[in-house]
């Protein structure tokens, strides 16, 4: 025995028995960070074994590197690259806990975008065991600061190095090869990143990332017009015929989009402490002139608001990887919702408490064709005023009503509120519901932010009610993506009493809310599947504007024909039959796995799922649609808008005409704002 330890304390004494002693340490943490931080969803001897195999290539090949130099050079080289993939680690830890998915290059890209108030979020998540992935660089500099191990200067034979580099790429050769015989076209389809991550691991996700991203960039370099012709074949083959009860039943109405902040389809009608969460939502879900929506989910990816709002006015699905809006919003052509109305005569506007670069906006409007953007410096700010990312719901609600009552009729108006945002916190003085207590901080206040924000929505559709524009309104309200990730399985359990939370219950909890309000409207609950993705081809029918000739990847909620198939980004789906989350088909009925569906069933629908997400990738990676011109739709030229406020201002002054037709210009040019009642403590 004292031979074995002797021979391996001068192994270890090697530098090629340090990188040996590295990478064991690494891959030990590694699969500690991926069985107890990430949710890979690792099934099976195979899947297993690669787990554990595939941290080990690349950092032998990183760790290797220190071989080739001479001295202490090689040690400090190796520390540093460790400390660095372990920041690397850390942070995905981080980001997966709250968004179930990696950092990528574009999402870091467009981090300034998002940066606004995070400190607080990345406060509230972090956990002790975190900091364990540093464990291991810990080790190394204890054991070689107390000359436990020694360093080695001695000149390696260049035969060592390159042995161990060659080793290192055969073993991921071997690692690609058996996990794509486990898992066929693993690179090539879309497929959710945790697939990567599991089969290949975190750095070789990383080195995939990159080489997608830099060839998206080539792709729309190269792309050409011809390159829409199998898109527009697909459009044309797989139109849905609106429901003709419906078209134009709003023509020429107002429209309000209400964007409820992670509000989940769950909240409405839960009552937690013996009342209800959201009384005002819910009483505008039961109403006669509402239709609801209750089998309507969100289907974002990492851009999550940004996501649901490209799918919400564009009919487009948001990215595998980062934002849509911060990545090509800029530079993009779109047949966004604000320029299609515009043409239609609507005024067009967006109001959001917050800083406008946040999601690149202040860019990506312009392309979409708003009129108006009103963001944080058209608003009064005090720091009692703000919550997170934004101006609490209360106050940006009726501030805004200043801007509403200037805006020409027929107007399109999208509010954006975040009070119901991540960390979910909310100061005293607002709360007027008990937190709940699962324990869980991340979900505890959940109800209490939901419950402000429903009060802020009552607020302001009793204003619409005292001013009389709910009689000539349409109201949209939708929940942009889930509140509480499928990180909170156990919490999730107590909140709905489903004992054993598992994948397809997170399924099916992404519902969100899908109401669209009006006075005289048929009403009713809906239980039609469908998503964010269908939202602007309802909401045109409604208006009476035909998307017969538009790139739209949604259809009709209301159509009888409408295909009940709802893709999430990361290729799953939900439909009224079968629910798909990673390789397992469960039965949507009873929630089981189900063994009897066929393997044609199962290729149809996910062939239907995978081709509209690559298409949908392809008219934005391309820029495709600046090769479209369809009928009916003038380009949106960027540089004819100007969100600067003073000019925002001179152009609502030009509008308050005697001939006018905002609700200001309609009352003699006496504002109504004395109408607005709010309980904001901030403002009394």
């Amino acid at each position: 025995m004292k031979r074995i330890f002797k021979g391996l304390s001068n192994f270890l004494n090697t530098r090629l028995g340090f990188v040996i002693l590295a990478v064991v340490l690494y891959t030990i943490k590694t699969i500690y960070a991926y069985t107890t931080k990430f949710n890979l969803g690792v099934k099976g001897s195979m899947q297993t074994f690669l787990m554990v195999l595939n941290p080990i290539p690349v950092m032998l090949l990183l760790f290797g590197i220190a071989l080739y130099m001479k001295g202490r050079k090689s040690y400090i080289f190796l520390l540093i690259i460790d400390f660095l993939d372990s920041v690397w680690l850390f942070s995905n830890i981080l980001y997966y806990r709250e968004f179930s998915d990696f950092l990528t290059m574009i999402l870091i890209k467009g981090s300034g975008a998002v940066s606004n108030n995070l400190g607080k979020s990345i406060l509230g998540i972090v956990k002790p065991t975190d900091f364990l992935v540093f464990l291991d660089v810990l080790i190394l500099i204890l054991l070689l600061s107390f000359k436990v191990i020694r360093m080695d200067v001695k000149r390696l034979k260049w035969r060592i190095p390159v042995l161990v580099s060659c080793l290192a790429v055969l073993l991921f050769g071997a690692n690609l090869t058996l996990a794509q015989s486990d898992r066929s076209g693993l690179l090539t389809r879309t497929f959710d990143n945790n697939y990567i991550v599991k089969y290949l691991g975190l750095n070789a996700f990383n080195v995939y990332d990159v080489i997608k991203t830099t060839k998206t960039s080539a792709v729309k370099a190269q792309s050409k017009s011809s390159d829409l012709d199998s898109i527009k074949k697909y459009m044309k083959d797989n139109y849905v015929t609106p429901n003709a009860e419906y078209t134009g039943v709003a023509k020429g109405k107002n429209v309000f989009i209400i964007h409820l902040e992670s509000f989940q389809q769950y909240l409405i009608d839960y009552k937690w402490d013996g009342q209800e969460v959201t009384p005002n939502l819910n009483k505008i879900y039961h109403q006669n002139d509402t239709l609801s929506f209750d089998n309507f989910f969100n289907q974002v990816g990492q851009g999550k608001t940004a996501d649901a709002e490209l799918m919400l006015e564009n009919s487009l699905f948001g990215l595998p990887e980062g934002s849509a809006m911060v990545t090509d919003g800029t530079s993009n052509t779109f047949q966004a919702a604000p320029a299609i109305l515009d043409q239609h005569g609507y005024t067009t506007a967006s109001f959001h408490g917050d800083v406008p670069s946040f999601w690149n906006r202040d860019n990506t409007y312009k392309s979409w064709g708003y009129d108006y953007f009103f963001s944080s410096s058209y608003y009064k700010q005090k720091k009692s005023y703000n919550i997170g990312y934004g101006m609490k719901d209360k106050i940006f609600l009726k501030d805004s009503a200043a801007y509403i009552q200037q805006l020409p009729q027929p107007f399109y108006a999208k509010l954006i509120t975040v009070t119901n945002h991540y960390p979910y916190t909310l100061d005293k003085k607002n709360q007027s519901i008990s937190k709940t207590d699962t324990g869980d901080s991340t979900v505890d206040g959940y109800v209490q932010t939901a419950r402000y924000l429903d009060q802020a929505i009552g607020e302001f559709m009793a204003w619409l009610q005292a001013t009389g524009l709910d009689k000539n309104s349409m109201v949209v309200f939708y929940g942009d993506h889930y509140g509480i990730s499928d990180n909170h399985k156990k919490a999730m359990a107590k909140i709905t009493g489903i004992k054993d939370f598992d994948d397809f219950d997170n399924a099916q909890y992404q519902r969100v809310p899908f109401m669209i309000h009006m006075d005289g409207l048929k009403g009713g609950i809906n239980h039609t599947y469908g998503g964010e993705i269908d939202v602007l081809p309802t909401l045109l029918n409604l208006l009476g504007v035909d998307d017969s000739n538009m790139i739209q990847f949604g259809s009709d909620l209301l159509s009888p024909d409408h295909p009940q198939t709802v893709a999430f980004r990361n290729g799953d789906f939900v439909t009224p039959t079968v629910t798909k989350v990673g390789s397992t088909y469960y039965n949507t009925k009873n929630g089981k796995v189900d063994k009897k569906i066929s393997a044609q069933e199962k290729s149809k629908l996910s062939n239907k799922v995978t081709t509209e997400l690559s298409l949908s990738d392809r008219v934005i990676n391309g820029d495709l649609l600046r090769f479209y011109n369809p009928e009916g739709f003038t380009k949106v030229n960027k540089k004819d808008y100007n969100y600067k406020k003073s000019h925002a201002l001179a152009e609502l002054k030009k509008a308050r005409t005697k001939n006018g037709t905002s609700l200001l210009a309609q009352n003699d040019n006496k504002s109504l704002l004395d109408l607005y009642q709010t309980d904001a403590p901030e403002l009394k």
